[in-house]
């Protein structure tokens, strides 16, 4: 087991009807004015905004409106929240929506407190923030994990390149989690969360390090629990047990907690960027799916033993010792069969993605050839390719 640093300083409310105490919670904080900051119209709509709006006006808060996050949050509508937060004396942000809207608001809050810094130099790994606003989360879409997370992934459209930073500045205050808040969620963006949940642990798993069986056992629980409860959930949008189990899930895959140990870097979460870094239209979670089983293809014959733990202690299935890799092999295919039956794309090709743009892909990945992706089997530009290429073969 490697030496590592456990960091998680985030309050949670979790449960029915947390969110009508965003009032009180933030006024503990004395702030002096409050960036609301939000996605599209659902929020208003669903009367999630006006109760959040209507718990701090009884606390006295004075707030500012931000709304138009998209899927990929964009640096463009970070430096105008900067700007915003700026003019009107802001010094917290609360974030209201899903793992996007909250890495906006984490960038928003970096940028202000850093004034001297450009904010993209964040996610460019120029500089770290050395300071932030204090910021917080109503949660209203389990995937992203972003509400615990110490991560913040933004999307410059100028330059097509989205790019992810790790920091303490990252970490929410408190994050208040309804589960009932994503009852609404329709099935694809749920199915979108499943692979999201559950790939940040995955990726964690197959990361180096050695004698980590109790990170193992809550890892390989966490991604049984979060298929358990994507079943419930695509079957009955309206089952609180599986909600609330599956958001619980998001916060814990990407809290740190399943990688204690272990060596950490999101190898398929690094190919997916590039993907919906080019073709913004492209769902985090879906990206995720039509490139994690090229990927496991690839590398698995770095170390037969882990990925053989994986397919029993995950996928259940009994070891053929005589024959290990066709274990290994078939739980890489019941990964596969499990994505297509929940909506998602087993490859490239379902996404639009055009073959001639491989090679920037994985050029871009690779920065130009000057870093490689650890794991394993470390991942270097060639090998990049490979995957991008067996992905776009395989749909």
């Amino acid at each position: 087991m490697e030496n590592f640093v456990y960091e998680t300083p985030t309050k949670v409310y979790f449960g029915k009807e947390e969110e009508l105490n965003v009032g009180k919670i933030i006024a503990g904080y004395a702030p002096k004015k409050v960036l609301v900051h939000f996605g599209g119209q659902s929020a208003r709509k669903s009367g999630l905004l006006d109760r959040v709006e209507k718990a701090l006006e009884a606390e006295g808060i004075a707030y500012v409106e931000l709304g138009g996050v998209t899927a990929n949050p964009e640096l463009k509508l970070v430096r105008e929240g900067i700007a915003l937060c700026q003019q009107e004396g802001v010094d917290f942000v609360l974030a209201v929506g899903g793992g996007s809207v909250l890495d906006s608001s984490k960038d928003i809050a970096n940028g202000v407190a850093n004034p001297d810094v450009d904010v993209w130099d964040f996610s460019l790994g120029k500089c770290v923030p050395q300071k932030t606003l204090r910021k917080g989360a109503i949660l209203t879409l389990a995937a992203a994990g972003s509400e615990m997370s110490n991560s913040c992934v933004i999307t410059n459209t100028e330059t097509n390149e989205k790019r992810g930073y790790g920091c303490s500045c990252n970490r929410m205050d408190f994050a208040i989690e309804n589960p009932e808040l994503t009852y609404t969620v329709n099935p694809y963006q749920t199915a979108c969360g499943i692979v999201d949940i559950a790939m940040h642990t995955i990726e964690r798993y197959f990361c180096p390090g050695e004698d980590t069986y109790l990170t193992d056992s809550i890892a390989e629980a966490v991604i049984k629990s979060v298929r358990k409860a994507a079943g419930d959930c695509l079957k009955n949008p309206e089952d609180y047990a599986a909600r609330a189990n599956m958001m619980w899930a998001s916060s814990l895959a990407h809290n740190g907690l399943t990688q204690c140990g272990r060596e950490f870097q999101l190898v398929v979460h690094q190919l997916e960027h590039e993907v919906s870094g080019m073709y913004p239209e492209v769902a985090h979670g879906a990206g995720l799916a039509a490139l994690w089983c090229s990927w496991a293809r690839y590398v698995y014959k770095a170390n037969i033993n882990r990925w053989l733990q994986y397919a029993s202690n995950v996928w259940g299935l009994d070891i053929d010792f005589e024959h290990p890799e066709k274990t290994i092999e078939t739980a890489i295919d019941m990964q596969e069969q499990y994505y297509a039956s929940i909506g998602m794309p087993i490859g490239l090709k379902e996404l639009g993605v055009k073959e001639e743009d491989l090679a920037k892909l994985a050029l871009d990945c690779s920065r130009n050839k000057t870093r490689s992706l650890i794991g394993y089997k470390p991942l270097a530009y060639e090998d990049i390719l490979v995957i991008y290429q067996m992905a776009y073969e395989r749909g």
